[in-house]
């Protein structure tokens, strides 16, 4: 799987928050780099998150979850989550209100890790 760099996603934090609104600046580096590098996690020398589609799930429930930001974690747990499927081959289809039910939900605690990963395969088209 491919990620994105840390400097990148703060970069589309900061785009994020000047385009739909909120404070910048990260709270906590150690609780970003833990919610990307969790997703790489292995267990006996196999990965924990075997597929593609589980490691994006993984990152996006941790950055929302993890509360890294200052404001806007939910918003850019999902944008990270749709950047690296699509940097990954992965193409989303979605409505606006998909999105943001998917995003509360997750923040709300009424949804998991494995909820999302349903949103992304239901969702999905190969390209």
């Amino acid at each position: 799987m491919k990620y994105i760099l840390y400097d990148y996603i703060f970069k589309l934090h900061e785009k994020l928050i000047l385009a739909t609104g909120g404070s910048n600046g990260i709270r906590d580096i150690g609780l970003l780099k833990s919610a990307i590098e969790n997703s790489k996690a292995t267990f006996a020398g196999e990965d924990l998150y075997k597929s593609m589609e589980e490691k994006c799930s993984n990152i996006c429930y941790s950055i929302i979850n993890n509360h890294a930001f200052v404001d806007g974690n939910k918003r850019i747990g999902l944008y990270v989550m749709l950047i690296l499927l699509e940097y990954n081959g992965t193409k989303s289809y979605y409505t606006q209100k998909e999105l943001v039910n998917l995003g509360l939900g997750v923040a709300k605690g009424e949804l998991e890790q494995k909820n999302i990963l349903e949103w992304i395969n239901s969702n999905k088209n190969v390209f």
